[in-house]
């Protein structure tokens, strides 16, 4: 049998990886399956179920309540639409971005693609407080009129998700053959009709990759929408979050976290199988390529320079220009003013920060350590059908956190996590673990597609040669997972350093992070809370852009995380 390997890797034959050792695979898979067993799927379970008893007794009549009031569906009804009209402007703006900086060689580039990729890991807080800054009356777009509006929230869903849509179709659009354009313009076609003709299918599967992520994290917005949405304006996950910590109506979160279940359910769904298509894709498209810019490309520079000038950078500069604002002019008073403690805190802004920093850095460790373990398992390419359909299955089960309310989890912990053998109320890591939930998802995006381009003959040669697993794992997978593993942990310690769903319904008085501390801040009246949570956000965003930053430079050049 092993010749026979042997010979079938020296003809370049395609050999599979997982003939044999499932028991590694196995064990690595157990320690994160417990981890989402006992972290995410528990206490989403038993929220959910506590929402089904009242007074000791199982009863519908609290969900079917919540199902039939007019208020659940306008609710329900705002969410489609803004996950639907922001995957649409995000396509229709991205797919020019993704030309630009994939398709197109010019200096500056790679600093360019840093700068489009920090919207997506910003604190959604932070997000929320710039684009407050603008619309609010007096101030830059306050003529606009659209503060606490729809087209402002869809604005700031599309500064995070322009990325995911450039990196993804980028991705491909790079390693596209160029000849089937040639040979179509040879023939007379206009670059339009080359573009709609031929171009466009074979970016296909890219884009409905893109869009499914993108329905996805637009329709489980949280921040940006309690901040940007006011009180007129709602969607499942903040409604989720009013029900619990306001009403504290259970019945009515349980009803609302299944809707949201089965939206982020098919979501998944769709966004599995556009990715499996997107992954065949990438396998029959060849070597990266570019050209230099030329002038039939003006219109999709345009594009881009707009939208990154305009969308991506005017909030954040603007956010900047307004913390140095003050009732006597331009000044650091708002950035000294961190120093002291705010409204009912007890702590300062700067000891907020430190918390935040604590709490990402454990995130960090817990998330890439277990997501490191995560890909190793669905990088596996078994033979049987029944192996692919578990691996299938696991990576949409590690996908779930992603659109999960973060709120869900977050008083699932408290519900769940009181007492013994597992009594973490009063733990500080409580809330890395919970940020690491979150964070998840994202490090295994990021590392699997580093650890799925190892030749699989390379493990077969290895075990011909001798080589056991432990020997395997070290010299052939380990390596290729370092090669994504700078960018994994940009992403994990960016994501739960802004996280907030959660962190807000578990950080203790003494101990807030400054996502937690600037919503505070802004449910205040005053400029002067206002000017220390414009300083704030302006710290907070700093720091996110200089990890993801660091992580892009160090990370390989043409990860996709989707």
């Amino acid at each position: 049998m092993t010749g026979t390997v042997a010979v079938e890797a020296a003809r370049g034959g395609s050999v599979r990886r997982g003939g044999g050792h499932a028991w590694v695979w196995a064990a690595a898979a157990a320690l994160p399956v417990v981890f989402l067993a006992v972290f995410f799927a528990w206490p989403v379970a038993a929220l959910v179920a506590r929402g089904f008893v009242i007074d000791g007794a199982f009863t519908l009549a609290g969900v079917q309540e919540v199902l039939s009031s007019a208020r659940t569906w306008r609710i329900v009804g705002q969410t489609l639409a803004q996950a639907v009209v922001g995957t649409a402007v995000s396509v229709l703006l991205g797919v020019p971005g993704a030309y630009v900086l994939y398709r197109c060689r010019f200096p500056g580039r790679r600093v360019l693609r840093a700068v489009v990729s920090v919207p997506f890991v910003l604190p959604t807080v932070v997000v929320g407080v710039a684009f407050q800054s603008l619309l609010t009356p007096n101030e830059p777009l306050g003529f606009l009129g659209l503060e606490e509006s729809f087209p402002a929230i869809v604005a700031a869903l599309v500064f995070f998700n322009y990325s995911v849509v450039v990196r993804t179709v980028g991705a491909l659009w790079s390693r596209l053959d160029p000849r089937a354009e040639d040979a179509a313009r040879t023939l007379g076609a206009g670059r339009i009709r080359v573009l709609g003709t031929v171009t466009l299918p074979a970016l296909a599967p890219a884009i409905a990759s893109a869009a499914a992520l993108v329905f996805l994290f637009c329709a489980s917005a949280f921040g940006v929408v309690l901040v940007l949405g006011g009180a007129s304006y709602g969607t499942i996950e903040t409604e989720i979050w009013y029900q619990t910590t306001q009403l504290l109506d259970l019945p009515a979160a349980a009803a609302l976290s299944i809707l949201q279940l089965v939206v982020v359910t098919a979501s998944l769904l769709v966004a599995g199988a556009t990715r499996a298509r997107q992954e065949r894709a990438l396998r029959l498209s060849g070597n990266p390529v570019d050209a230099p810019l030329r002038v039939g490309d003006l219109p999709a520079v345009a594009v881009t320079a707009v939208v990154v000038g305009g969308l991506l950078l005017f909030p954040m500069l603007s956010l900047a220009w307004r913390s140095l604002v003050t009732a006597d002019g331009l000044g650091l008073a708002n950035y000294a003013a961190l120093s002291g403690t705010t409204g009912q805190s007890t702590v300062s802004v700067w000891q907020a920060l430190a918390n935040s920093l604590a709490t990402a850095l454990a995130a960090t460790l817990i998330s890439v350590g277990l997501g490191l373990l995560v890909s190793y398992v669905l990088s596996r390419r078994p033979a049987s059908a029944s192996g692919r359909r578990w691996l299938r299955t696991l990576d949409a089960v590690f996908m779930l956190p992603l659109g999960v309310s973060a709120v869900t989890v977050g008083f699932g912990f408290l519900i769940t996590l009181n007492r013994p053998p597992l009594d973490l109320r009063s733990s500080w890591l409580l809330i890395p673990i919970a940020q690491a939930m979150v964070a998840l998802p994202l490090v295994v995006r990021t590392l699997l597609p580093t650890l799925r381009a190892i030749d699989p003959r390379l493990h077969e040669a290895a075990a011909t040669l001798g080589a056991g697993p432990g020997r395997v794992v070290a010299t052939i997978d380990l390596p290729f997972a370092l090669r994504g593993l700078g960018l994994a942990v940009g992403f994990a310690f960016a994501t739960s350093l802004g996280e907030f769903g959660a962190t807000s319904f578990l950080a203790r008085p003494d101990r807030p992070t400054l996502p937690v501390v600037i919503f505070q801040l802004i449910g205040r009246p005053g400029a002067e809370n206002f000017g220390m949570a414009l300083a704030a956000s302006v710290v907070l965003a700093a720091l996110t852009a200089v990890a993801m930053g660091l992580a892009e430079w160090i990370g390989p050049k043409e990860v996709n995380p989707w």
